[in-house]
């Protein structure tokens, strides 16, 4: 196994990774075996020569304007939400519907040493993000009486925990059948200046999941793309983990995306301030874009028009609806979605055994994102959403400036509150309520279930 590995790293200049061999335990050897041939050395060393060149971020900017959109004001629109509604009803009721959620990540940066989807987050309930997001898929399902799988991303360090959990807990109700979990790639770093794999261990490799734009690839070799289509799925609603706000099978987004005959449709809130940190959907050459608010010129973002607004106002809240045979023929071309390069701190082992813990960027990592796909998209649009009803990402530790457990379980309490209020009920100010996805989906079947007259003077999850 030695000599074969090694001719394989040699000829790519890579047979350091090898300089513990000798040492390793037969299945130590197995797993750095099985690392090195997944890798695909002429892309790699592609994608090493081409880091340094850069995106003209000032020309594209330049060019770039407002995208296709269905404003929250809808008297523009050329669809009413009630022709929407009715459109999604009717692909939710036939079970052409599915959907995807991308949940890779872990908690790391919230000081939870689990799966990120495993963090409890319920304002009263203290149910975890899973446990919400899986309940509002059920309760679709019941609603329209007909299956919405769901297709669930995991990544190799959350794989294992995640399909536990799952497991233990039946799937939150969601049926079997209808639980799909697949396990996004990864790709390995390589040193900033000489394009050399690094070692996390002895034997192993610095690895890391290759972006939520592994969806694509990791769906298809799943084979779920292939099932979705003998499952008669037509269209994904597709979001991320941390969002217990999103409204999973949003029946105005969803009817907005199939009558525009879309490919690939996204929700976007619209800017508070010009550099606010959000992925820019612009239109660049009659073609929707994301330009990362990390690329965009300051003087591009604060462009305003007449009337005082933002030029480039539409904020990515990853939340999208696909069409599965768009995504079935940009899986098959390669360059689909390219890579994107992130220099960062990576800490490694040297062939020589010493430990080093950098304290300035060192290495280059790859990934890919799934809003790549938006150039390729015919009829792409984009549907505008109330952050304050539809945005709460949980990202930071407590004691942070923002997007914190706090804040995110205050914003649930209060969209929830909302819901109470509007359907007739009295709810004192600062009282945190919970809403389960399976007693009402919105504040329309809410009035339906609550007494006239309800009064919340104390905690309260209703169930």
């Amino acid at each position: 196994m030695k000599e074969e590995l090694y001719q394989l790293l040699s000829d790519h200049g890579q047979e350091h990774v090898l300089a513990f061999w000798d040492s390793l335990l037969p299945v130590e050897r197995e797993a750095l075996a099985e690392e090195i041939r997944a890798i695909d050395f002429e892309l790699l060393e592609s994608l090493y020569a081409s880091a340094g060149e850069e995106t003209d971020w000032h020309a594209l900017a330049d060019r770039a304007g407002p995208p296709r959109a269905f404003r929250l004001d809808t008297t523009r629109n050329p669809f009413s939400p009630e022709q929407a509604c009715r459109r999604a009803g009717e692909a939710l009721s036939a079970g052409r519907m599915g959907v995807v959620l991308v949940a890779g990540g872990q908690g790391s940066r919230l000081g939870f040493d689990h799966p990120k989807g495993m963090f409890p987050i319920g304002p009263v309930s203290g149910k975890s993000l899973f446990q919400i997001h899986l309940e509002k898929i059920v309760a679709l399902s019941r609603q329209y009486g007909a299956p919405v799988p769901l297709y669930l991303m995991t990544s190799p360090a959350t794989h294992e925990e995640t399909v536990a959990f799952l497991q233990e807990h039946d799937r939150f109700g969601l049926p079997e059948e209808d639980l799909n979990i697949f396990c996004q790639g990864t790709m390995p770093a390589v040193d900033a200046e000489t394009g050399k794999l690094i070692l996390a261990q002895r034997h192993a490799l610095c690895l890391s999941p290759d972006g939520h734009g592994g969806m694509l690839q990791a769906l298809s070799q799943s084979g779920y793309l292939e099932e979705m289509s003998r499952r008669g799925i037509e269209h994904l609603f597709y979001f991320q983990v941390d969002n217990p706000l999103v409204d999973i099978g949003d029946e105005e987004f969803l009817g907005y995306h199939l009558l525009s005959d879309s490919e690939l449709s996204s929700q976007v809130i619209a800017k508070r301030d010009p550099l606010e940190k959000v992925g820019n959907v612009v239109e660049v050459d009659g073609r929707l874009r994301i330009i990362e608010y990390s690329d965009l010129p300051d003087e591009a973002a604060r462009r305003r028009n007449p009337d005082g607004s933002l030029v480039i106002w539409a904020g990515s809240i990853a939340v999208h609806a696909m069409e599965v045979a768009f995504l079935r023929r940009m899986a098959d071309r390669a360059d689909a979605l390219p890579f994107h390069v992130a220099r960062k701190k990576v800490p490694h082992l040297t062939p020589s055994g010493q430990w080093v813990d950098p304290k300035q960027p060192n290495a280059i990592k790859f990934e890919r994102f799934i809003f790549d796909l938006l150039p390729s998209a015919r009829n792409a649009v984009v549907v505008e959403v109330d952050p304050k009803r539809r945005f709460a990402p949980l990202k930071n530790a407590s004691g942070e400036k923002q997007d914190t457990p706090e804040a995110v379980r205050a914003q649930m309490a209060a969209e929830h509150a909302d819901w109470l209020r509007r359907a007739g009920a009295e709810v004192e100010d600062e009282i945190p309520v919970e809403i389960s996805p399976l007693f009402a989906r919105n504040a329309g079947q809410l009035a339906k279930k609550i007494p006239p007259g309800l009064r919340v003077n104390e905690p309260r999850y209703f169930c």
